[in-house]
């Protein structure tokens, strides 16, 4: 079996590309203070680096010379934690609850399951999935449940958007709401 190692000279893409962990020859350095220093040596480079005691980082690992920046690397990771973190932080999750309705159900028990959607909707910011499901021989009065379907979302239609209009899958009618987007 013969083993063949090819090395075009491109790092892992989890190495990081820290001071002795470069492996390109020449690369274009840009100073602590911003300055473009130019295309210098990787020798060169971390002499620079280590005599102003910073760290040579690869900005541009995929650019013609590659890009290197002198700093504090791990002032600079903690920086970019931050950031990540407030990212994160600020993000919104919506998640999709489901309400699920019969083709012969109740008045009273369409207006509960519309509160229950209306709770999701207003006080979560959640979508909700309204289903319908058609058991036995219920099939063939589909119109009966596309009436249930558009009068649950007229009860709704004050805090609610269709997002996906009514579709027929099998044996269930399917329909998206959202929040209502002000314009």
């Amino acid at each position: 079996m013969e083993v063949v190692l090819i090395n075009n000279n491109k790092p892992n893409k989890d190495e990081e590309l820290v001071n002795e962990n470069i492996r390109f020859k020449e690369l274009l350095v840009i100073g602590a203070d911003g300055t473009k220093i130019g295309v210098i040596t990787r020798n060169q480079a971390l002499a620079r680096a280590h005599e102003q005691g910073l760290d040579l980082v690869v900005m541009a690992a995929e650019a013609k010379p590659p890009v290197a920046k002198i700093m504090d690397y791990s002032k600079y990771r903690f920086e970019q934690k931050k950031k990540l973190k407030e990212i994160k932080k600020n993000q919104k999750v919506t998640q999709v609850k489901e309400v699920q309705l019969s083709p012969v159900i109740e008045k009273h028990d369409v207006e509960t399951k519309a509160n229950t959607a209306r709770k999701f909707i207003t006080k979560d910011g959640n979508k909700v999935k309204v289903t319908l499901r058609f058991r036995g021989r219920m099939i063939v009065h589909q119109d009966l449940g596309m009436k249930v379907m558009q009068d649950f979302a007229e009860s709704l239609s004050d805090v609610a958007q269709i997002e996906s209009p009514l579709k027929l899958e099998a044996r269930s009618l399917i329909m998206v709401l959202g929040p209502k987007k002000d314009k």
